[in-house]
C-alpha cells in the first residue's frame, strides 16, 4: 500500500496548482520496477507529451493517472484530489471501486486501440456512458453525439459500426466517446500508432482542435510534430524515470541529457 510522509488532505486544489501532480510515483509488476519515482506536473489547460524508448513507463503512468493501474509508493493527485486513494493520517488507503468509476468520470482516456463497441454504432458508442453512468435522457446523449461527431469530422457517419470504418475514423469515434462523459482531463495512449500513415493526420487534427479549446491533455505519442507543435512542455522518460523536461522547443531543439540526445537522433 503506497504511504504518505505528509499530511496533505484529499480536498480541492488551489486555483494555480496543477490539473496533474506526481510526486516520486513508483510502480512494480512482480519484481520489476516499471516506475522508479515519477515527478512531473501538468497545469489546467496545458498539453504534455510523454516521449522515449519503449519500454520506459510512460503508458504504464498514464495509466496510473485514471487508476487503471495503482501505485506502490509517492503520491498523485487529479484536479487536486489523490488518485484511488484516501488519507488517513501518513497512509493511504484505497478507495471502493464506485468511489474511483465516480472520479474517472473526469479523466477521458483514448487507447492504442479504439476498444468500440464492434455491435453498436458510432452514434451508440458514444451514447453508451452518458447514458448508463451520467444519466443523461437518451434524446439528450443522441443530440450530444450528433455534435460530437461533426466535431470530429464524422458528421453523418453515426449510423456506420466500426467495422464500416477506417481506423483514424475508429480513433475519432473513440475519442467523441471519451469527450462525451465532458472530462477535465483526457489522456491519450499512443492514438495513432496503430493506424496507417495516411490515417494519422486525421486524428492529430482533432487532437490539435481541442488543445486550441484548451482541454488538458496528456499525450503518450512517438509524434514528435505534434509534441513540438502542440505541447507546452515535453517529458523525456527512459526506464522509468523523468530523464529531462521542459518547453519542446528546448527538449526537441536542445536537448542537455545525453539519453535525450541519443533517443531524438534516432526518431527525428
Amino acid at each position: 500500500m503506497a504511504t504518505m510522509m505528509d499530511h496533505e488532505r484529499d480536498g480541492a486544489q488551489a486555483p494555480d496548482e496543477a490539473m496533474v501532480r506526481a510526486t516520486g510515483v513508483r510502480k512494480s509488476f512482480g519484481g520489476t520496477e516499471v516506475l522508479k519515482g515519477i515527478d512531473l506536473h501538468v497545469r489546467p489547460g496545458e498539453v504534455s507529451c510523454l516521449l522515449g524508448p519503449s519500454g520506459s513507463g510512460k503508458s504504464t503512468f498514464l495509466r496510473c493517472i485514471n487508476h487503471l493501474e495503482t501505485i506502490d509508493g509517492g503520491r498523485l493527485h487529479v484536479d487536486g484530489h489523490l488518485v484511488g486513494y484516501r488519507q488517513r493520517g501518513d497512509k493511504l488507503h484505497e478507495l471502493k471501486a464506485s468511489e474511483v468509476a465516480a472520479r474517472r468520470r473526469e479523466i477521458g482516456m483514448v487507447f492504442q486501440r479504439f476498444n468500440l463497441f464492434p455491435h453498436l454504432t458510432a452514434l451508440q458508442n458514444i451514447t453508451h456512458a452518458p447514458c448508463l453512468v451520467r444519466r443523461v435522457r437518451k434524446e439528450q446523449a443522441r443530440a450530444e453525439a450528433e455534435v460530437l461527431l461533426e466535431r470530429v469530422g464524422l458528421g453523418g457517419r453515426g449510423g456506420a459500426y466500426p467495422a464500416q470504418l477506417s481506423g483514424g475514423q475508429q480513433q475519432r469515434v473513440a475519442i467523441a466517446r471519451a469527450l462525451a462523459m465532458k472530462p477535465r482531463l483526457m489522456l491519450f495512449d499512443e492514438p495513432t500508432s496503430a493506424l496507417d500513415p495516411e490515417l494519422v493526420g486525421e486524428v492529430l487534427d482533432v487532437m490539435k482542435d481541442l488543445a486550441r479549446d484548451g482541454m488538458t491533455m496528456v499525450v503518450v505519442t512517438h509524434e514528435m510534430g505534434f509534441a513540438r507543435e502542440v505541447a507546452d512542455s515535453v517529458w523525456f522518460m527512459d526506464d522509468g524515470i523523468v530523464v529531462e523536461h521542459g518547453e519542446p522547443a528546448q527538449v526537441l531543439g536542445s536537448p542537455v541529457h545525453e539519453r535525450t540526445k541519443a533517443f531524438l537522433s534516432k526518431v527525428l
